[in-house]
Order: C-alpha cells, then sequence, then structure tokens
C-alpha cells in the first residue's frame, strides 16, 4: 500500500470516478471565495489538482490558478478541460513541491492528504503548504470527517459504467480507511487499492500547528455548516499561514 496513489491514479480513476460534475466544482468554489477573501487576481495553488475541476472554476472567478499532481494521466485530462490554456498544470509530488511561489492561497480538495503511512510523510504537505504561501496567505484543506465514514461505512458496492462492473470493498483498518477497487471488463479484472489515514479533529489540528498554518474556521461541508464530529461528512479547513 505504500505507493497504492502512483498506480490508482491512472486511466480507470476516469471511470470509476466520472460522476463529478463541473456545476459541483463551480458551487463548491463559490463558497470557497466567500472564505478565502481573495483580491481579483490573486494567485492560487490547487495542490492535487485533479482531472483541474476546481482550478478551471478558480480561473473563471478571476484567479491565476496553477494546479500540480502526480499523475500525468489526471493532468492529461485537465489539460483538455483547459482548451485556452489559461491555467499552468505541472506534475509534481505534494511532499516535494517544485514551485517556489509565494502563493495568496493554496486550497486541498476532495480529501487529498493522508495518503501516506508515516506521519512524518503527511506533515511534510502541510509544511509544503506553509512554505508556499506568502505570510498571512490563505489555506483551505477539505478532509473527511473520521467519525461519519466509521459510522456511514458501506462495505460493498456494485455498478456499471458503459458494461464494465465496477466493485467497492471499504474497510477500516489499522487507522486507514481502505478500500479495494476491482473494474471487470469482459474477461480482463483490474484491481486498484486506496487509503486515507483517519486524523480526527484533534490530531489534524496538533499538525497544522507544528506546520505553523493556523486555523480561522472548521466547516462540516460546502454549506457552511459548523463542523460536528458525529453528523458532519467533511471537515475543511480555512485558515492562514503564521509569520
Amino acid at each position: 500500500m505504500s505507493d497504492w496513489y502512483r498506480k490508482s491514479f491512472g486511466d480507470d480513476y476516469l471511470l470509476v470516478y466520472k460522476h463529478r460534475d463541473m456545476q459541483g466544482a463551480y458551487d463548491e468554489v463559490k463558497r470557497m471565495i466567500e472564505w478565502l477573501q481573495l483580491s481579483p487576481g490573486a494567485d492560487v495553488l490547487d495542490l492535487c489538482c485533479g482531472m483541474g475541476r476546481h482550478s478551471m472554476a478558480l480561473n473563471d472567478f478571476g484567479y491565476n490558478v496553477t494546479g500540480i499532481d502526480l499523475s500525468e494521466v489526471l493532468l492529461s485530462e485537465a489539460r483538455k478541460l483547459d482548451g485556452q490554456h489559461l491555467v499552468c498544470f505541472l506534475q509534481g509530488d505534494m511532499r516535494e513541491v517544485p514551485l517556489e511561489g509565494p502563493y495568496d492561497a493554496v486550497v486541498n480538495l476532495f480529501t487529498s492528504f493522508g495518503y501516506f503511512e508515516d506521519d512524518e510523510q503527511n506533515v511534510k504537505v502541510l509544511k509544503e503548504i506553509h512554505r508556499l504561501l506568502k505570510v498571512q496567505g490563505k489555506f483551505i484543506i477539505d478532509f473527511l470527517n473520521p467519525e461519519y465514514v466509521i459510522s456511514h461505512l458501506v462495505p460493498f458496492s456494485t455498478r456499471d459504467e458503459d458494461g464494465i462492473t465496477i466493485e467497492e470493498s471499504r474497510r477500516i483498518e489499522d487507522g486507514f480507511v481502505r478500500k479495494s477497487i476491482v473494474v471487470k471488463e469482459g474477461a480482463e479484472e483490474r484491481t486498484y487499492m486506496e487509503q486515507v489515514k483517519l486524523f480526527d479533529l484533534k490530531r489534524f489540528q496538533e499538525m497544522l500547528r507544528a506546520s505553523n498554518l493556523e486555523i480561522d474556521h472548521v466547516y462540516g461541508d460546502y454549506n457552511a455548516s459548523e463542523y460536528d464530529r458525529e453528523l458532519s461528512k467533511r471537515m475543511i479547513f480555512v485558515g492562514h499561514r503564521k509569520g
């Protein structure tokens, strides 16, 4: 599982997560704009930008956007979406971002955190966010809510996409939520693994403080609901870089 993400974010990822749409990204970015309070033309880094939905939405709202991701497959999709080359999409590891910045804001969305077995590696991501931000620069980290995930876990689901069967098995194990994905296409089967470490609110706060990132607010969803340990689906951290 140590480098599961190198295999999982490939061509089949586009099939497994094809239900994500631009409208959802626009709705989320509208709320992010209210939280970030940035000036028009501000420099924003979308860290782990994936297929570029949020990067493109941020650009449409008037920001100068850079998107970075490890997966060339997902970056290729992002560049297709960006037919006018409005966003700078680059390949890179979120633990060692090949950029200097500084940025007015860094956003890390849709649980693109907690991938690594070693906490030190996860904290390196937060320290990179600190390094890349201007002093008092803003950040948003959109993470799952561990308590909700544990209490609402669906152990198994299956669906068909264009004649291809997708089976997903989920379990809580060793402090992670782990998912096995089997893609069945005719006689062929392809298997992928995903995992996210279940950091609770207290532990996440500790890691942010250790990285000199100050939390201004924690929301439970993109409707700006207050975070509730048992009821909220998300933990969305909004904050700034300490001097």
